[in-house]
């Protein structure tokens, strides 16, 4: 397994996308500063190419890598807490990487709650994430599906069973610190921060 994650690595270093087990569904992976391998992951899923995609990160620190900041930090990070860990993507005000957000100025990330996961995100930095199917059809949820739907397309896949699970929640959080939920049902993750 060792020697499957370093090729993983070394991999998404190198501008590459392959499959993987998230917390949630298996998802097509890229580096999020790798230009080239977010638009590879748009072209072979035929994503509408204004919709930004998920990123996944380790830690909330690495939001600072994006550029966002808020007036409040303090209370801004107690209320990240409450969701991250978990299966929660948190769309945040972010100018930077336009590639990454579309025109839409906001990025939604997600701290998944799964250790070996976010192991592999502190080794790579922040990965975009999306499900691993084509626009319009059902996510895979074994590696056979994947390879059906990628085949060569992709640069590796990493097999972790059936997964079987319902796409992150989706909430944005407003400016007066409501939280709108878009996708979903939101609950938080027990933290009692």
């Amino acid at each position: 397994m060792e020697y499957i994650l370093k090729g993983v690595i070394k991999s998404l270093k190198k501008d590459g996308i392959g499959i993987i087990p998230t917390d949630t569904l298996y998802g097509i992976v890229g580096s999020a500063f790798s230009k080239k391998a977010v638009e590879k992951i748009y072209k072979i899923k035929g994503r509408d190419e204004n919709k930004p995609f998920i990123v996944l990160i380790s830690s909330i620190k690495d939001l600072e890598k994006f550029g966002i900041q808020h007036p409040y930090k303090l209370e801004f990070v107690r209320m990240l807490e409450k969701f991250w860990p978990g299966k929660v993507s948190v769309i945040l005000s972010c100018s930077k990487y336009k590639y990454l957000h579309r025109g839409e100025n906001a990025i939604a990330f997600r701290l998944p709650n799964k250790k070996s996961l976010i192991e592999l995100i502190k080794k790579t930095g922040p990965l975009v994430a999306p499900s691993a199917n084509p626009q319009g059809m059902i996510p895979a949820s074994n590696i056979k599906e994947a390879k059906k739907y990628f085949g060569d397309n992709v640069d590796f896949y990493v097999a972790g069973g059936t997964l079987k699970s319902k796409p992150s929640t989706l909430i944005k959080i407003n400016k007066n610190g409501e939280i709108e939920v878009l996708r979903g049902k939101l609950k938080s993750n027990g933290n009692k921060k």
